[in-house]
């Protein structure tokens, strides 16, 4: 009988069990304290902002350090963004809760991979909740399904193929291209879209981009004619897209007219509800997202307004069959017919076959909070938006965009006597990023620079918008 092969003992101690309870009780301390500090001192910074090259040159240095691992995370909290920080205003991610966090410990520590059923038992069957609450939620029938996939780009990828299957006049799956394949969709909708159609080989020219009316709705009027400049130029269109919301001013398309179009037209009907899909949660703002019911299929970020970390999102179909259809191929080794309708196995209608344990994020949300506290976020923030809106409107020297339907609020400062306003509110974003008071992002609404807050923490209140106003006017003073 052969020897067995010595165990390296750095590889024992990898799993030492010891050492995880000795660091992790450490290390939970550590992040509580964060949390403690970031939400009830205002004073520190919501970032200390670093050059590029300094940060990467710092942790290359850090890299052969002596120091022990509490030190380096010290280190990762004192370099990063704190979303928890009530001063957080910026980019659209959720600040996730805390039991949401303690799950993504459980979830890296077992590393199920769950597109196949064994490797994520548990997980599996809390997906299959989890989507069909969305589902139901969104008014969908028994003929509903879905699953959960990491980000929303992925998930409007995998909707925009599932369309494809549906829609497209052969089978492109099989046979490639034999037709120039077209999408319409608002001119506001996020750039995963675009992104979407050209990996699906739609070109540019399949990408059509039809106009916003004054609140940045796609322009429902102008929708027909689309269509037939789309024909004329010998594009098939599979199929419309539907923002709730869009991202850079959170405004809502007519989903119900959008609805309608697509049915007359025979056409897939898509929402990328990313961001705010989350309504269908809110008895107060669910009205946002009417004719949501009737799409084929709906895409909603966990991970924006559902207090869940990164990345998690839920895509739901319709009709479950069409999930099915949009991968067709054979892989014996992890299941025994492709064509068999297992919703326990979802690589079979995903892009990942070695996926993250998402499902337990939310369902530990939903199972220690119960459903009503993403409306009680959602109608917070989205109330938030509104008073933060009338703050800036009642301000002498600030311009509101637009009234918000969401959370995401767009505005700039203009008492100076400078001409470019765009490069005066860039400079005022700059100075402010780098004073770490605040984190708040810019975008361009036509050729027009704007400040935009995405309210996403909860914990903000009314003096933190007073503060911010402030301090924007105290940067423009000096400029």
């Amino acid at each position: 009988m052969k020897e067995n092969i010595p165990i390296d003992e750095s590889l024992q101690k990898l799993y030492s069990p010891s050492d995880f309870r000795q660091i992790g009780h450490q290390l939970i301390d550590m992040l509580a304290d964060h949390l403690d500090k970031v939400q009830s001192q205002k004073e520190l910074p919501v970032l200390s902002y670093k050059d590029p090259e300094e940060e990467l040159a710092y942790w290359k240095e850090d890299i052969s350090s002596d120091t022990n691992m509490l030190d380096f995370y010290e280190k990762i909290l004192e370099r990063s963004i704190h979303v928890h920080h009530p001063r957080y205003m910026g980019h659209q991610v959720a600040v996730p809760s805390v039991i949401s966090s303690l799950s993504g410990l459980v979830t890296d520590l077992l590393s199920n991979g769950t597109g196949v059923y064994e490797m994520g038992m548990a997980s599996n069957a809390l997906e299959r909740i989890v989507t069909d609450l969305v589902a139901k939620k969104i008014g969908y029938g028994s003929n509903s399904a879905g699953f959960l996939t990491s980000g929303g780009t992925l998930a409007n990828l995998t909707a925009l193929l599932a369309a494809r299957q549906a829609k497209a006049p052969g089978s492109v799956w099989e046979d490639g291209h034999n037709e120039k394949l077209a999408v319409l969709v608002s001119e506001e909708a996020h750039y995963c879209i675009d992104r979407a159609a050209r990996i699906l080989g739609f070109g540019a020219e399949g990408i059509i981009k039809v106009s916003t009316n004054k609140m940045y709705q796609i322009n429902t009027s102008l929708l027909d004619q689309s269509l037939q400049e789309a024909k004329s130029k010998g594009l098939t269109v599979i199929a419309v897209i539907g923002c709730a919301s869009s991202t850079s001013t959170g405004s809502y398309d007519d989903l119900e007219t959008l609805a309608t179009f697509a049915k007359h037209h025979n056409l897939w009907f898509h929402v990328d509800g990313a961001h705010g899909a989350g309504v269908v949660f809110s008895e107060k703002y669910k009205y946002l997202a009417k004719g949501i019911d009737q799409a084929d299929s709906v895409v909603l970020d966990f991970h924006k307004m559902l207090l869940t970390p990164s990345l998690n999102t839920a895509l739901v179909f319709k009709e479950a069959t069409e999930s099915y259809k949009t991968f067709e191929q054979k892989a014996q080794y992890l299941w025994d017919s492709q064509q068999s309708k297992e919703w326990y196995n979802s690589g079979k209608r995903t892009f990942e076959c070695t996926k993250l344990m998402m499902s337990l994020k939310v369902y530990s949300i939903l199972r220690m909070h119960g459903e009503d506290i993403f409306e009680k976020n959602i109608d917070r923030l989205y109330d938030l938006g509104k008073v933060f809106a009338q703050m800036i409107k009642d301000r002498d020297g600030f311009e509101l965009l637009i009234e918000p339907e969401a959370n995401i609020v767009n505005f700039r400062y203009t008492n100076t006597v400078l001409e470019d306003l765009n490069a005066f509110n860039s400079e005022i974003r700059e100075r402010l990023i780098l004073s770490g008071k605040f984190y708040i992002v810019q975008t361009m609404i036509g050729d027009q620079r704007y400040l935009r807050t995405s309210l996403m923490n909860p914990l903000t209140e009314k003096e933190d918008f007073m503060a911010l106003l402030d301090e924007i006017e105290i940067i423009a003073s000096s400029l």
